[in-house]
């Protein structure tokens, strides 16, 4: 007796994505579910997500992780696939889920996938982005959120099995978008590192930046991809020392305001009952 296939619920969370949701969708159709995640786009998304689905939510935005969580305890299918908005799903690697399933969908809790990005007109083997194995296909039942924004986790009970296609990613649609991102996503990510009370020290802004460099242009052989492969490491350094630079902005925001507080709490006046004020006994 052949072991009947798992169910899949894809989820996909998204907020103003015409530009690239359709393609996500029609990359998903051979799921038995979809469940979409809006958080109130202001463009024709939803419009475009109800034609594939109708299980479109529509939820105010609560940060990478809970978001997704969202999306995740709304899915009604054994299997969950996790796809962001400006990801395919290509031919290839559909077929190997499938087969994955159905071969070993009761020993493993979770998959895990690479991620090939498609960016300044060519496909990044090399260069940093790739392989970027991500968990994205995992049991509804064992599976939790952890991590933090903008680099949330999928936390599994069980075993993990890695697959070999990956999924595309189009990550960034030019450099004004990237650089556009870049300014975001460190902002949130110094937030983060603020939240989890990290200090901020000369060493991060002098040397992760220049050993994500070296790790980008050199030994990921960003350097084989010409200017771009250039650009790209480049960036990738300028993203740590923005995040760490914001980190130490917000120490001296914070520090400023607690001494202006302990400043201005110490030139108050004091004032005892009967003296110096109108009204006092003896009045």
């Amino acid at each position: 007796m052949v072991r009947a296939r798992p169910e899949i619920s894809a989820i996909v969370v998204c907020f103003n994505e015409e530009e690239n949701i359709r393609a996500c969708l029609e990359s998903l159709g051979w799921c038995d579910e979809i469940v979409v995640v809006d958080s109130f786009s202001t463009d024709r998304t939803v419009e475009i997500c109800r034609q594939y689905t109708n299980r479109v939510l529509q939820r105010p935005w609560a940060g990478y992780r809970d978001q997704k969580a969202f999306a995740h305890s709304q899915a009604t299918k054994e299997w969950v696939f996790l796809v962001d908005a400006d990801e395919r799903v290509p031919a290839e690697l559909r077929g190997e889920i499938l087969s994955a399933l159905e071969r070993f969908g009761n020993r493993y809790a979770a998959f895990s996938v690479p991620r090939l990005v498609y960016y300044l007109g060519r496909w990044w083997w090399r260069g940093g982005w790739y392989p970027d194995y991500d968990i994205r296909i995992f049991r509804r039942d064992l599976a939790t959120w952890g991590g933090s924004d903008p680099h949330e986790r999928i936390l599994i009970q069980g075993s993990v099995r890695r697959l070999r296609h990956p999924l595309h990613h189009f990550s960034y649609r030019n450099i004004s978008d990237h650089l556009r991102r870049i300014n975001h996503f460190t902002t949130v990510s110094s937030g983060e590192l603020r939240g989890q009370r990290r200090r901020w020290h000369w060493m991060d802004n002098l040397c992760r930046p220049a050993f994500r460099f070296f790790r980008f242009y050199l030994w990921k052989r960003g350097f084989l991809e010409g200017f771009p492969g250039f650009f790209v490491a480049v960036t990738a350094a300028v993203y740590v020392f923005l995040k760490y630079a914001k980190l130490r902005e917000r120490e001296l925001r914070f520090d400023g305001a607690q001494s202006s507080t302990e400043a201005h709490s110490k030139s108050r006046p004091e004032f005892t009952e009967g003296k110096g004020q109108s009204g006092g006994r003896g009045g």
